[in-house]
């Protein structure tokens, strides 16, 4: 075997490699989804787990080794997860209001928001 059939070989096993992690991510995203639709605390919590170790491996992954098919499944997850963050912050919003609306604090009195405020006046 020459050293140019090899490197070309390992590249397309990391290729494929890349893209079933990438396939993988999709999955644990839709299950993502699946788990805020039906506000089930364990699943999102296994979810964020399995994403994490799903980073960790894209983490090494030399760039050489992200191809068009990389590209797109990248781009599909990058939407999937972007809307999943728009459902929890929806969610954590909602909760927030229900909270404040129970104990009677109204969300501009926090300190926070009047330090935004100052900063941005």
């Amino acid at each position: 075997m020459t050293m140019t059939h090899t490197a070309s070989t390992n590249t397309a096993a990391g290729s494929s490699d890349v893209r079933d992690t990438l396939r993988q991510m999709l999955a644990v995203l839709q299950q993502e989804r699946h788990a805020l639709a039906g506000m089930d605390l364990d699943m999102i919590m296994g979810c964020a787990t399995n994403k994490a170790s799903l980073c960790g491996t894209l983490a090494d992954v030399d760039a050489a080794l992200v191809d068009e098919e990389c590209r797109g499944l990248l781009d599909a997850a990058r939407r999937l997860n972007e809307s999943n963050r728009k459902v929890r912050n929806l969610i954590a919003a909602n909760v927030s209001a229900r909270l404040d609306s129970l104990t009677g604090n109204a969300q501009l009195y926090r300190a926070t928001a009047q330090v935004h405020r100052l900063r941005t006046a």
